[in-house]
């Protein structure tokens, strides 16, 4: 009896050790979000001048969620995000989280004295990586598209664009 526990033992121990590369797999995710929020009562209050401390401050946020940025920008009443959002996080908790803690950041600095908050609702739109770099380029030229086309319109346009059926009660 003692010899086979000796043995059973050894083939165990042995057994552990030997690489197992053709078991190991490691995980692959990648979860794009085009994000649209726009400002409570759609008021003009994010002042362009102070927009580089607004958005630094939410891309703090999105790295403290082990997410990545990849372009932020906005406009007076409204702000798209590009990110990727860990795998770990709802994208609804995701945007709450930043609405959330940037309008607590808002009222506290004061550079923005207009501002009262968020919208409830926002565009959360999956993207595909073949469409980032055009995506980039979009938000990055916010303030020059908006000069042909009003964040209304944009917004209903992104929405169709996704296939999604748009509840008019939202829409002026």
């Amino acid at each position: 009896m003692c010899y086979l526990l000796v043995i059973v033992c050894y083939l165990s121990i042995n057994l552990a050790v030997l690489p197992l590369k053709s078991v190991l797999m490691s995980s692959y995710r990648q979860h794009l979000y085009h994000i649209v929020t726009r400002t409570k009562n759609n008021l003009p209050a994010i002042k362009q001048e102070y927009s580089d401390e607004l958005f630094a401050y939410i891309t703090g946020i999105i790295k403290n969620k082990n997410s990545f940025l990849y372009r932020i920008n906005g406009v007076q009443n409204h702000i798209h995000i590009l990110t990727d959002i860990h795998p770990s996080i709802a994208p609804a908790d995701f945007v709450k989280d930043i609405k959330v803690y940037s309008s607590l950041w808002i009222k506290k600095c004061g550079l923005f004295p207009g501002f009262e908050g968020w919208a409830e609702g926002y565009a959360s739109l999956t993207c595909s990586f073949g469409d980032l770099e055009r995506l980039i380029a979009y938000i990055k030229n916010q303030q020059i598209h908006h000069s042909k086309e009003s964040f209304e319109d944009e917004y209903r346009r992104l929405i169709e664009e996704a296939g999604i059926e748009i509840d008019n009660r939202y829409f002026p």
